[in-house]
């Protein structure tokens, strides 16, 4: 191969030590360096270097984006994190919603990009998010994927640390935790919300539950972190009225529609070899009313099916056969 074809071939490879690219670029290093091309060999073993030392510095940054010096506060007697940072290798990101709802986020994910040119239009971008809907349609998946589309670190807050016995103590770990991340820019999901917003009725306790909710109120209120704050229930009817005018946008998260299951099924099974027979419209038909992590479990389980049977191919009967052994779960919703 031409030497300054080659060259340009090695600025062009990046990838971890382990990558199978960087495996066949080292061999053809080897290769140049046995002919007795020693000086090229050298000059391709240098850009290699430096394209994986480049990748991997970019690949560790990127798996924790908080800040450092920035650490989660813990509630004061058993120490435990009022949120849980999760890496961004580990966000899930590749979703399939309706138009409607997609453009919904696309909107939100744009305007935090733009926030600086909103900024000098005296404009806001969006920044406090409910989402509400069925049980796994992908509510705090669509919290994870907005973090990852902008770059944010992602915190899940733990409500079970959050949530004391003890008086007071319950509503000073809120604050304290809003407080700590209010020049944090990252995207902080209060999942179930419902668990601390519960509508104040006559009937209900005005004791540690109806105090939170009040500390709520104003820290929503209040909120103006530079990041995302998005909240996620599946029983927005129990959520206190006063609450829902403090979000800047409010997105039912429906279950799949007909095209959407297909879609669905099709992404989850695009690494499974799969009869050219299968007749997708009848799937999608017999999977309405399904949510979408069940839709991509009864793919999964369509998949082992045909691997322990030892088929070459997925076919027709080993997703119906995974269809009606799920339809208990999807009963139970």
């Amino acid at each position: 191969m031409n030497q300054d074809l080659m060259i340009r071939l090695f600025k062009s490879i990046e990838g971890s030590p382990s990558d199978d690219i960087v495996k066949v670029a080292e061999r053809i290093i080897e290769e140049e360096s046995k002919n007795g091309h020693t000086k090229v060999a050298t000059r391709l073993k240098d850009i290699l270097q430096k394209n994986i030392h480049t990748y991997t510095s970019f690949q560790g940054n990127l798996k924790s984006l908080l800040p450092k010096g920035v650490t989660i506060p813990t509630d004061k007697r058993y120490n435990v994190p009022l949120a849980t940072h999760i890496e961004r290798e580990k966000l899930r990101y590749e979703m399939i919603l309706p138009d409607e709802v997609e453009d919904k986020i696309k909107r939100i994910e744009k305007e935090y990009v733009a926030r600086e040119r909103l900024k000098k239009m005296g404009l806001k971008p969006k920044q406090k998010i409910l989402l509400y809907g069925a049980p796994g349609c992908g509510k705090s998946m669509t919290a994870e994927r907005i973090a990852w589309n902008i770059g944010l670190p992602f915190l899940k807050v733990r409500f079970e640390a959050i949530i004391s016995s003890y008086l007071g103590e319950s509503a000073s770990n809120l604050k304290k935790l809003f407080e700590s991340l209010r020049q944090v820019p990252c995207v902080l999901l209060l999942d179930e919300f419902d668990f601390i917003a519960k509508a104040r009725s006559k009937g209900q306790d005005v004791g540690e539950m109806h105090r939170i909710v009040n500390i709520l109120l104003n820290l929503l209120e209040d909120y103006d972190a530079p990041g995302i704050l998005v909240a996620t229930t599946n029983f927005e009817g129990i959520i206190d009225f006063a609450l829902f005018r403090r979000f800047d946008e409010i997105i039912e998260m429906p279950k799949p529609s007909k095209v959407e299951i297909v879609k669905l099924l099709q992404q989850s099974l695009s690494s499974i070899n799969k009869d050219k027979e299968i007749n997708w419209n009848v799937l999608g038909l017999k999977l309405r009313g399904f949510s979408a992590a069940l839709i991509v479990k009864v793919a999964e389980d369509a998949a082992k099916i045909s691997v322990v049977q030892g088929k070459k191919h997925l076919d027709q009967k080993h997703l119906l056969q995974s269809i009606a052994e799920n339809t208990i779960f999807n009963k139970r919703k």
